[in-house]
């Protein structure tokens, strides 16, 4: 037997059916916001995924054994779906609608240590706005609020979706009389990592002085759950037209998005966001009693990381990382398979009418698989029992819930099990929270 690959993880079949829920609940999230389905391949030029972000060590680079000679030197794994949507954009622009809705969902790769919640390939799913030229702000609220009421639908433990502005940090810091406000807030952006010391001497280090280094933590202490985060920024008594314009977009954002049952949205002027695409309205979100994954979904407005000679194409968007939430909770369904029925066989010079029984319960869109084998009917029902399928029919009118016990004279032509039954539903965990 071969050894298992850390870090690529393979579902059991109950678990590949929660999975599938899942993505099947975010597609028609997505989809009723009028998001449109993109799939991006699977590889990019090297150069160009790591034109943004210091992600090179993460990259998986891909080569033939023998490759020809007129092929790209250097291509490698896409390490998220949001570089190669500013290429596929820039590619595809001329038969693009602007602004232009995206939903994908795909397996990505990083070549990163695995832990719990990080894998090396791993699933995610993404919403993004692009236009050209100029983006409307209100999209930044749309988007945050589509994320939102897609966790609220989802069977985890209560999200908190943190909102930041890359815009009140920089203006903040420059304020403040800092010259490189990019290098504090990639400092800042290890707070949940590192205690808060540490963080003080990190930035001594970056060339602050100590009374700066405190009114940096300062602002990095801020979380609130509604708009009364604006007065304390002011509070802070610190100036500047950047921060003003931060300050102003992120209580929209945070009002926008709040109001959905099931999720907690909070102004989190901890979070900036390593990646430097980023240039206002950050998110990052996290799971209550499961803080340790980290955040599970992710993103924020990038201005420029799409152009070319012609136009700049800004976009906002936000990535869940299904595989980081799934694979965690370990949440399971009802049933390994998705059939509702199994019908018996008699014997098996029957089970052509047995099949028969089947064929008409699928023709009504009921899943039904027939007994793999004429046995006893007892050890066809623990069959079924094992795989949780909740009915067995016995040929030719009688059809059992082997749960409660039920049996009663029926038609394939007209019997129906409950909606609740027709498919698998996830269990619901204990102690996810």
């Amino acid at each position: 037997m071969s050894k298992k690959l850390s870090g690529f993880p393979e579902f059991l079949p109950s678990e590949r059916i929660v999975e599938q829920q899942v993505l099947d609940h975010l597609r028609r999230t997505f989809e009723l916001h009028g998001f449109a389905n993109i799939e991006t391949r699977a590889v990019e030029p090297l150069d160009v995924l790591l034109r943004k972000g210091e992600i090179d060590k993460e990259v998986y680079a891909v080569k033939r054994l023998a490759a020809a000679d007129d092929e790209p030197a250097e291509l490698a794994l896409h390490y998220d779906l949001t570089v190669p949507f500013a290429r596929y954009v820039l590619e595809n622009a001329g038969k693009l609608d602007f602004p232009f809705r995206r939903w994908q969902i795909q397996k990505v790769w990083r070549g990163e240590r695995p832990q719990q919640g990080r894998f090396r390939e791993f699933t995610q799913a993404d919403i993004d706005i692009v236009a050209r030229d100029v983006l409307p702000f209100h999209f930044d609220v749309e988007v945050a609020r589509v994320m939102a009421e897609a966790l609220a639908g989802l069977p985890i433990p209560t999200a908190t979706l943190q909102i930041s502005n890359r815009k009140i940090l920089e203006g903040f810091y420059l304020g403040l009389g800092i010259t490189d406000p990019v290098a504090v807030m990639q400092v800042v952006d290890k707070l949940d990592k590192v205690p808060a010391e540490r963080i003080h001497e990190l930035l001594v280090e970056q060339g602050l002085d100590a009374s700066q280094a405190d009114r940096v933590l300062a602002l990095a202490e801020i979380v609130t759950t509604d708009t009364s985060f604006v007065g304390r920024v002011e509070a802070l008594g610190v100036e500047h037209e950047l921060l003003a314009e931060g300050v102003a977009e992120l209580a929209q954002v945070v009002d926008g998005a709040s109001g959905v049952d099931g999720v907690v949205v909070t102004a989190d002027l901890r979070i900036a966001r390593g990646l430097d695409y980023y240039t206002g309205t950050v998110f990052e979100t996290r799971l209550e009693g499961w803080e340790h994954l980290g955040s599970i979904c992710s993103g924020g407005r990038y201005d420029e990381l799409a152009k070319d000679r012609r136009s700049t194409y800004p976009g906002v968007g936000i990535s869940l990382g299904v595989s980081r939430l799934l694979v965690p909770l370990a949440l399971s369904a009802s049933r390994s398979v998705p059939s509702a029925v199994l019908v018996a066989v008699d014997d098996e010079d029957s089970r052509a009418d047995s099949t028969a029984i089947a064929q008409q319960l699928r023709a009504r869109g009921i899943p039904t698989e027939v007994a793999a084998k004429a046995d006893r009917f007892g050890k066809q029902i623990q069959y079924a029992e094992k795989r949780g399928i909740p009915y067995v029919w016995f040929p030719p009118t009688s059809v059992k819930d082997i749960r409660s016990g039920d049996q009663v004279e029926a038609s394939p032509d007209t019997w129906s099990p409950p909606t609740s039954d027709l498919t698998p539903t996830i269990l619901p965990k204990e102690q996810l929270s």
